[in-house]
């Protein structure tokens, strides 16, 4: 052999050397991933719903992953503060999300997001839904949905009804029923949650589009009047009361939600690990039993399925901030 076919003969060896080495390091990468504790972003304080849902479903999905999930609170800005960090992250899996509906409000609320809501982010999947009520204060007189519309469209503005502020996920069940409706009634936005439900139960102000999570006690109390849920179907813990379809009210399926989400661009086989663990978590027993007595209705979607729903969810929110004119100012 002479010396350019010796060279020729190296090279080619050495090609498929590197070539080998290559599949296989990249092999590696794929089957060891996950390495070391993954990060779940919070896009809210903790104590809240979402953070409830991010420390239920955490420890399964690290226990089907083989690393501590550890669940980092990132809050401010309706969301917007955790969203960008995890936006930015290296997107290896190592840091995820978890988001609720005003996910799907903000891009129609503020007129520049520091991210794209649907190009930053590949969701992981849809943990749950949880319907809203409409409720009234117990010395409202009106007993159901015809009623309350009745009584609506007696005057302008003759009912009112308050919020955690102006573009929460009470303003816009709110906003959404005037549409369907066809009413017109007077929004009174607080500075949180529990001021607007307190002023309901005392009887300032009489209406409230509530997460069934977190006033499901006062209508079990009696404090408040449940009227009609959000939902499609009617709520097991709440058997009795009808949807806003069955009181003739078309197109007012909504819910509140949480969706895990990682940066845009993490590698398609991190992607089908992180969706596996994710459908653990959900056929957990204690994840089960926990949502169904909040109310909820877990979701067993995939990236795709979920996907689909939070683009879906952006186009809702958007006509009806458009229609009723609402800005978060």
């Amino acid at each position: 052999m002479n010396g350019t076919s010796r060279l020729q003969s190296i090279g080619w060896i050495a090609l498929v050397t590197s070539a080998l080495c290559g599949a296989a390091t990249s092999g590696f990468a794929q089957t060891a991933y996950p390495t070391k504790p993954i990060t779940l972003v919070v896009t809210y304080p903790p104590g809240g719903g979402a953070d409830a849902m991010a420390r239920l479903i955490a420890p399964k999905m690290g226990e089907a992953l083989g690393q501590t999930v550890v669940v980092e609170n990132r809050a401010g800005a309706s969301g917007q503060i955790g969203a960008a960090a995890v936006a930015k992250a290296n997107p290896d899996g190592y840091t995820l999300m978890l988001d609720a509906s005003s996910f799907s409000v903000n891009p129609s609320l503020y007129p520049k997001l520091p991210y794209d809501s649907l190009k930053a982010f590949q969701p992981v999947g849809v943990v749950a839904l949880f319907p809203n009520v409409v409720l009234v204060n117990a010395n409202f007189p009106a007993k159901n949905i015809s009623e309350l519309t009745a009584a609506a469209r007696k005057a302008k503005d003759a009912v009112s009804y308050a919020s955690s502020g102006n573009g929460s996920a009470q303003h816009l069940a709110g906003a959404l029923f005037e549409s369907a409706a066809k009413v017109d009634m007077i929004h009174v936005p607080y500075k949180g949650g529990g001021p607007a439900l307190n002023d309901v139960i005392g009887g300032q102000v009489p209406l409230f589009f509530g997460n069934l999570a977190s006033t499901l006690q006062h209508v079990q109390s009696g404090k408040l009047k449940a009227l009609a849920v959000t939902s499609g179907k009617r709520s097991p813990i709440l058997p009795d009361v009808p949807t806003l379809g069955e009181s003739g009210l078309k197109g007012t399926e909504i819910y509140e939600w949480n969706a895990v989400f990682a940066p845009a661009n993490t590698p398609e086989a991190v992607m089908k690990k992180l969706a596996s663990a994710f459908q653990h978590a959900l056929d957990a027993p204690k994840v089960k039993a926990r949502v169904a007595q909040l109310g909820g209705e877990l979701q067993k979607s995939s990236p795709e399925q979920a996907r689909t729903f939070i683009e879906q969810q952006i186009n809702l929110w958007g006509r009806v901030v458009k229609e009723r004119k609402i800005t978060i100012e």
